[in-house]
């Protein structure tokens, strides 16, 4: 019987040698795993991305924004009779709240396609509602049509798009996000105007059908054109997260886009009525909401800068702060047509600020992972707000009195300084998690010049 040969004596010197190997894998494979962090290209192809998501906003939104020429063709004609103007008012609130609320079917829809799909079912629910609309006999039909359908078919272009900014960029990600929202603004301005005129020349049918083809042609363009960066990032495409809800942080976010929302909608949809309110023309009327959507595309390019270099926390509580100080000190003493110019460009370069720098300034709180499901919730938290702002603000008015719109005016301002005290809480917390990165945490002097120190977050 063969003898096994016996082991060989493990020295300390193998042992140690053994050690060693071990730990080189180790070290290996942390290196490794350390190469694969993604770090955004900032630029490239991200800037054929962003003009992508710039025509986007242009068609979804910029046709969105110019839902106060309507309202104003609704509440002059007798287009859909017993139809009320609080009806009308919902009709431009639903637009906006369906796309929010929709927002968390398409994240899941994104978690097992891809964005070129959510894309191109907005498409189909875009076009196909403002075909329908334009067929429309009775006030419901618009309430299913430009309110329900439009409002889903945004949702899923905007839900779509939204995040793939913030995957190209990290140093300009502002700047990035500031000219695709500045899209929103330039769609304005040429659709304001242009469906006003298409009206009187050729009735509020053809118009729907007009901008239509113009939104179907470009969103398909974008869609074939834009790329995501999911597979190297590998977001969370949970559509609700609730454990962010359970941070102080992030709700103030939510308060902020909140209290935002609801002054927001009130000044975007109602300048053409309020135009009429002091003796203005529907023409001029059509102007000040073009010349808000003007404010908007150069302003948020600027906020977007302006983020980028001095913190997008800070500009973003500064630029709400302004939005609510200019309807105090220009909106409500704005009775001639080259003041209530002056706001439409001054308030129109600032409040849209929300829509600039949320996904920055979620990313900012949340990092770029969390990204899908956070904006899924704060997208649901301002469905309320944008539906039933308008609404509000036709109710707020008083028909015949010398200022009609006083009371919505005030409220707009009063709620936009209340979104700007959440930002400024929002950054009291971003310079403690600052100051806790610093040696001399406990030092007293620091924690008290959080409330006011000038810093970049």
């Amino acid at each position: 019987m063969d003898e096994k040969p016996a082991p060989a004596p493990v020295s300390d010197d193998n042992v140690v040698g053994q050690a060693e190997v071990n730990d080189n894998k180790e070290l290996q494979k942390t290196v490794t795993e350390v190469s694969f962090v993604d770090v955004p290209p900032d630029g490239g192809y991200g800037w054929v991305v962003v003009g992508c998501c710039f025509m986007v906003n242009a068609m979804t939104w910029g046709v969105n924004s110019s839902y106060g020429v309507y309202l104003a063709h609704y509440l002059s004609s007798n287009k859909y009779p017993n139809a009320t103007p609080l009806q009308y008012a919902f009709i431009g609130g639903l637009s906006v709240s369906q796309s929010m609320f929709i927002a968390p079917v398409v994240t899941l829809l994104l978690r097992q396609t891809s964005t070129r799909t959510g894309m191109a079912v907005g498409i189909i629910l875009q076009t196909g509602s403002l075909i329908l609309a334009s067929f429309s006999t009775a006030i419901w039909h618009l309430f299913l049509t430009q309110g329900v359908l439009f409002g889903w078919g945004l949702g899923f272009l905007f839900t779509s798009s939204v995040g793939t900014i913030s995957q190209w960029f990290s140093k300009k990600r502002s700047l990035a996000n500031g000219i695709t929202s500045a899209g929103s603004g330039i769609g304005g301005l040429v659709f304001s105007l242009s469906i006003q005129k298409i009206i009187e020349t050729m009735g509020v049918e053809w118009a729907f059908r007009i901008v239509a083809i113009c939104v179907f042609v470009t969103n398909t363009v974008c869609t074939l054109l834009i790329k995501d960066r999911n597979k190297i990032i590998n977001p969370n495409q949970k559509a609700f997260d609730w454990r962010l809800l359970k941070r102080l942080e992030f709700q103030l976010v939510i308060g902020w886009g909140f209290l935002s929302m609801l002054g927001y909608i009130v000044i975007l949809f109602s300048l053409p009525d309020y135009a009429a309110s002091v003796g203005m023309s529907k023409q001029q009327g059509s102007i000040l909401t073009a010349m808000l959507n003007l404010g908007m595309a150069f302003g948020r390019p600027l906020v977007g800068i302006g983020s980028d270099r001095y913190g997008r926390i800070n500009i973003s509580g500064v630029m709400t702060l302004v939005s609510g100080l200019s309807c105090f000190f220009i909106w409500i003493w704005a009775r001639s047509f080259g003041v209530a110019i002056l706001f439409s460009l001054v308030n129109g370069a600032v409040c849209g600020t929300f829509w600039t720098t949320i996904s920055p300034v979620t990313v900012e709180v949340v990092g770029i992972k969390e990204l899908p499901s956070a904006l899924s919730l704060v997208w649901l938290s301002i469905v309320l707000p944008t539906t039933f702002s308008e609404p509000i603000a036709l109710y707020l008015r008083r028909p015949g009195e010398y200022n009609a719109y006083l009371y919505p005016q005030i409220f707009s301002g009063v709620l936009y300084i209340g979104a700007a005290g959440c930002m400024y809480a929002l950054r009291v917390w971003a310079l403690t998690k600052q100051d806790q990165k610093l040696e001399g945490e406990e030092d007293g002097e620091r924690k008290g010049s959080r409330w006011w120190r000038l810093a970049k977050v």
